[in-house]
């Protein structure tokens, strides 16, 4: 390994101890893309330092990412990345969390999706760091602990690395290790249908495997109206069962998502949590108010989310109405 690639391998080992990690790009594509970022870069020269750093500190996440997809391509074969390498899905994204009731944290998401020359059109490699119960149960973005505002501690968050096989247009399936190579696996259904010109409905199903507490499953429905071209109405809903569990854990939304100028998100949801055969079958109720919006060109957003929450039912009596707040950077790259 040369000297170019220690700090690449320094920030893994750094994510790893925090753990190990969507537009598409071929390793010919990301030279290019690289040099358009040189280029912007030399042309904001009126920009602030903070700026060039955020440039800086994506291309070498970027650079990372590549080489990394390049290590494991050679593990498969001879054809090198360079012929149709890709790398997608890649987010590095730190939050900061309040709630009025448990003090502050910080959480730190990363991942990408490598497909790789020496498995073309058969698998893809995917890594990151991300929460275990979000990870394995394979949670909807909208019901993860980082979306609820509940807290993450750094002990729940895990570092993984695994091999997916695309086995039908809807179904994939995962194998992989988490924190201490601990293995798990998935078997994921997910397809939408457009019911009609302004209606959506999308369902997932994934049956999951963890070494030690064995098989479980995730639901998603999700319901979605089109009242105008920038206004959507959505209604959401999980529900995940493990032997863990009191029946099924679901959780269900219903809110409006309005659609702003230069890609701002704004959206206001209702939210409640529970478990079927819980003696409480109400959990938590809750309201979430969310602002998104790109702050340094389309791939640097801010994530603002306010909340409030009223726990229900006498499974935690000592539970009282809490404020909860959160912002996050996100970077695309």
């Amino acid at each position: 390994m040369s000297r170019r690639h220690l700090p690449y391998l320094t920030l893994l080992l750094t994510l790893n101890g925090c753990s190990t990690l969507s537009t598409v790009t071929s390793q010919s594509e990301d030279t290019l893309h690289q040099q358009r970022l040189d280029s912007e870069a030399a042309a904001s020269i009126g920009g602030t330092n903070t700026y060039d750093f955020a440039d800086s500190s994506r291309r070498s996440v970027r650079r990372f990412v590549v080489w990394l997809g390049e290590g494991v391509n050679d593990w498969f074969g001879d054809k090198p990345f360079s012929e149709g390498g890709k790398v997608s899905h890649g987010r590095l994204s730190v939050r900061l969390r309040w709630q009025e009731d448990d003090g502050v944290d910080t959480n730190v998401r990363f991942n990408a999706r490598f497909e790789l020359p020496n498995l073309r059109d058969k698998a893809y490699v995917f890594f990151g760091q991300e929460n275990k119960r979000n990870l394995i149960a394979d949670q909807p973005e909208t019901f993860t602990r980082e979306q609820l505002l509940t807290q993450s501690r750094r002990d729940d968050q895990t570092g993984f690395l695994g091999l997916g096989v695309n086995l039908r247009d809807y179904v994939d399936f995962r194998v992989g290790v988490h924190g201490g190579l601990k293995p798990y696996s998935q078997a994921r259904y997910r397809r939408q249908w457009m019911l009609s010109a302004k209606n959506r409905v999308e369902f997932g199903e994934t049956l999951f495997w963890r070494s030690r507490e064995g098989f479980g499953s995730t639901t998603l429905l999700e319901l979605e109206h089109a009242y105008a071209e920038s206004l959507l109405f959505k209604w959401q809903n999980a529900a995940t069962i493990t032997k863990e569990t009191d029946g099924f854990a679901w959780s269900s939304s219903v809110g409006a998502f309005k659609i702003l100028g230069n890609n701002n998100l704004l959206s206001m949801e209702a939210l409640v949590n529970g478990e079927t055969d819980s003696k409480d079958y109400i959990y938590e109720y809750g309201t979430r108010l969310r602002w998104l919006q790109p702050i340094y060109r389309d791939w640097l957003l801010i994530d603002l989310i306010l909340g409030h929450f009223w726990p229900s039912g006498e499974k935690d009596p000592e539970r009282q109405n809490n404020w909860a707040a959160s912002a996050g950077l996100m970077m695309h790259f």
